[in-house]
């Protein structure tokens, strides 16, 4: 009997416990409780799972937007600890599916610059936006200005319809639904520089060399663009790493303008304890290396507060799973799905045979310095720009930014990612092995 009264008021207590919490992570917008055991959702402007009808009995995980109940127990006393410091929710990948709060108005449009090939689908890209969708079209300055666009006659009545900008002066975050892209995969590294916070959905089609991240192709545009701008389409939602630099002053640091960093105060400096710093959101990786020295790179890794390791070789890789595809896959490590929350540190070139790439929790946060007794000064840049000289005293800090880039997928992201593994990388292809020939039956 005092083992059935146990029970009873320990499931007592639960159902008050579940039906009081409040997922603080969502903004108080998902409430939990035992009777309703999936999660409500809020109507909003970024991307979320469409609602599935769920049992009231059992909670499916294939089914929640953003993974398993935050106060699912472990046994009849266990359960997980309330995290109010949560990073990011990871959702599942067949339920990430975009959806409107409002129809999109107005569409950034990233073109590889000086590249002759991509004129000719701009314009169509930009009348047909303009013209079929009325939608506002945001363009770069420097876009418009190509000789074959200010020669073209027949493009002048849309090209005085754009709306322009100016990378590092002007901050257009806040008036951009959606995001196309024309080119390479670069184009998609500068549509993430250029959102610093909040990244509208991105579409970008397949125009340059390799594509990995680009898995659109540009021949039936007008219909993808229409299933997008409808809200049918799935997305993968990229990871990206929040960065901050933190130097110290050294004599006369000019900064131009005051801004720094695609139109937002991205420098601060803290003229009491004399020290300059910077921040930005990176989609590939973090590439520490040696610079134009012949000495061997030598920077101390600490996670957490607590030193890991140091690194003696060219230098090291800190890349999401995005990047694990570009850089850090050169440099020996494994390739994650974008969907893991993980972060991934690769040597470059280490002078160790027991330095392998290793993958850390995406919760964590890095540090990196130069050793008290390296050789030469480091160099830092972030997925390819914004290159600078590291020196003693110095810092570079790393963890998961709670901005991921909704990147909107041709299928699904598992089936676009491994396409792409296929395509692009030809991972796994070979001849295959011819199999024995069946034996023919001895005679009798």
């Amino acid at each position: 009997m005092e083992v059935e009264q146990e029970k009873v008021n320990m499931s007592k207590e639960l159902s008050a416990d579940a039906a009081s919490y409040r997922c603080s992570a969502c903004h108080g917008d998902e409430d939990w409780g035992l009777s309703h055991p999936m999660r409500g959702r809020a109507k909003s402007r970024s991307l979320s799972a469409a609602p599935a009808p769920a049992s009231t009995k059992e909670f499916r995980r294939t089914r929640s937007l953003h993974g398993p109940c935050p106060v699912t127990t472990f046994g009849p006393k266990a359960c997980v600890l309330q995290n109010p410091q949560t990073i990011m929710h990871i959702q599942d990948p067949a339920s990430q599916r975009l959806t409107w709060n409002k129809s999109p108005k107005s569409v950034l449009v990233i073109k590889k610059i000086r590249d002759a090939s991509l004129l000719q689908p701009f314009k169509e890209l930009c009348m047909y936006l303009m013209e079929e969708n009325n939608m506002i079209v945001y363009v770069e300055k420097k876009v418009l200005e190509d000789p074959a666009i200010v020669s073209d006659d027949s493009f002048g009545p849309v090209k005085r319809k754009f709306c322009t900008f100016r990378e590092d002066y002007d901050d257009i975050s806040n008036q951009i639904d959606l995001i196309i892209c024309l080119g390479g995969d670069g184009t998609l590294l500068y549509a993430s520089s250029l959102f610093q916070g909040s990244v509208p959905p991105v579409m970008a089609f397949h125009l340059g060399s390799l594509g990995f991240l680009t898995p659109f192709n540009f021949e039936n545009f007008q219909s993808q663009v229409t299933q997008v701008i409808q809200g049918n389409a799935a997305v993968v939602l990229r990871s990206r790493l929040k960065v901050r630099v933190v130097k110290e002053l050294r004599g006369k640091m000019a900064i131009p303008n005051g801004i720094s960093e695609n139109g937002v105060l991205a420098t601060d400096l803290d003229t009491e304890v004399g020290k300059q710093v910077m921040q930005y959101q990176v989609l590939n990786e973090v590439v520490i290396d040696r610079g134009p020295s012949s000495y061997l790179s030598n920077v101390d890794v600490y996670l957490n507060g607590h030193l890991i390791t140091t690194v003696q070789g060219d230098g090291v890789i800190v890349s999401t799973p995005t990047g694990s595809t570009a850089y850090a896959a050169a440099a020996g490590a494994s390739m994650i799905h974008p969907n893991v929350p993980a972060i991934m540190i690769t040597p470059i070139c280490p002078h160790s045979l027991s330095f392998r790439p290793i993958v850390v929790p995406a919760g964590v946060e890095l540090k990196i310095m130069l050793s008290p007794e390296a050789r030469n000064t480091a160099w830092v840049s972030f997925d390819g720009r914004k290159r600078q000289e590291i020196r003693h005293g110095d810092s570079i800090s790393i963890t998961t930014s709670c901005y991921p880039l909704p990147s909107i997928c041709v299928r699904d992201p598992v089936s676009d990612w491994f396409e792409s593994l296929a395509q692009c990388l030809h991972w796994n292809v070979r001849k295959k092995q011819a199999h024995f020939p069946e034996e023919e039956e001895e005679e009798v």
